[in-house]
């Protein structure tokens, strides 16, 4: 395989609704598509972060940078850019994980659609359909969150997850029980807003049955998480704290948490993702895919990860309409609390032209260079 050209493809896709979660809001998905083509077929990645490092330390301009300048020249000297070579190319850069996650699944997409092969398939998918769950952000009032996780119910979700911070936590889990009981799957998701001195305070949380308090602490802190856990019934989940396999093996061993949210992008890709899937496994930790408002070509990808057999709980992988009036894939729809797997080749899925045309804001080749 021999790669012809790549593009970087940026778009810019307006929320339905603002998304608010501790660090901030958001109204419009800004971001970049990969576009590898091939000799022999095309891939397709969606770069996990935003154009400015507000959440994840790494942002659109510095990530074209490192795959134009670094990534790239180093897989294009390989005789063949095969995914199973690109340990020691990536393994030169260090950090830059949503920049390798992003070329990863790119080339990935082009290799299995050459083969015709499914994502599912190579990772080990073990069903055609996966239950999902919703986020819900941080609202003006309660009347207005408990409108939207109704609404989010009779659409078919099947587990809710509320975003916390501190001045919203207790009142709104508190709200969302009394109005839907104990029967409803809810968790909550800090985004590292809380420090440990708030352990008393987050354990009040205990009473409400929650499946779990997403990275309540700071994501850099494993030994405050395995305190505060030692504190709480609440099972903790460390999102941002996982970065690779050996971190989730250091987490779990710390007994810093219970659970972990696998965002492939977060972690290099879907191979490191597979990883950490395996050994939470083998440690009968459960794991859920996690989200970063993906367009159609983010959630295809991560839809064949979640039916992995460890993905025991539903994921953040809501239907096209959660977030977009116009996605640029054709829309994934929920149904009976469901959404299918793309069973095609590769990623499954393709950007829709007219609809990429629409919500592209800039095109730049990054090879070959003009």
């Amino acid at each position: 395989m021999r790669i012809e050209y790549v593009d970087l493809i940026e778009v810019a896709l307006p929320l339905v609704s603002p998304f608010r979660i501790s660090t901030g809001t958001m109204t419009t998905r800004e971001t970049f598509l990969l576009h590898v083509v091939t000799d022999a077929a095309e891939g397709w990645a969606e770069f996990a972060g935003d154009p400015d490092p507000g959440y994840y330390p790494e942002f659109a301009a510095a990530a074209e940078l490192v795959l134009r300048d670094f990534l790239l020249p180093g897989v294009l000297a390989l005789p063949a850019p095969r995914v199973a070579a690109l340990g020691p190319i990536f393994a030169a850069v260090k950090g830059n994980l949503l920049a390798k996650a992003a070329l990863e699944t790119a080339l990935l997409d082009a290799e299995l659609r050459a083969h015709g092969m499914s994502l599912g398939t190579f990772l080990g998918a073990s069903r055609e359909a996966v239950p999902v769950g919703v986020s819900v952000g941080i609202q003006d009032s309660i009347g207005g969150l408990l409108d939207m996780v109704e609404r989010y119910l009779a659409e078919g979700y099947t587990r809710i997850k509320l975003k916390i911070a501190p001045g919203w936590d207790l009142e709104p889990v508190r709200a969302v029980r009394a109005r839907f009981g104990d029967g409803l799957a809810l968790q909550v998701d800090a985004n590292t807003a809380y420090t440990l001195g708030d352990a008393e305070h987050l354990r009040r949380l205990d009473e409400y049955g929650l499946l779990l308090i997403e990275e309540p602490l700071q994501e850099d802190d494993l030994h405050a998480h395995a305190l505060l856990q030692r504190r709480l019934a609440t099972p903790i989940c460390l999102d941002e704290s996982i970065h690779t396999a050996r971190g989730a093996a250091a987490a779990i061993a710390l007994g810093a948490c219970r659970v972990i949210n696998v965002k492939p992008a977060r972690v290099g890709g879907y191979l490191e993702a597979r990883r950490i899937h395996d050994l939470a496994a083998a440690h009968g930790v459960p794991v859920w895919c996690g989200g970063n408002l993906e367009t159609g070509i983010g959630r295809a990808a991560n839809l064949a990860l979640a039916a992995l057999p460890g993905f025991t709980l539903p994921g953040d992988l809501s239907a096209s309409n959660r977030y977009f009036a116009e996605d640029i894939t054709e829309p994934f729809v929920l149904r009976n609390g469901l959404m299918r797997v793309p069973g095609g080749p590769g990623i499954g899925i393709g950007p829709r032209p007219d609809a990429l045309a629409r919500h592209t804001t800039a095109v730049r080749r990054l090879h070959p260079r003009e």
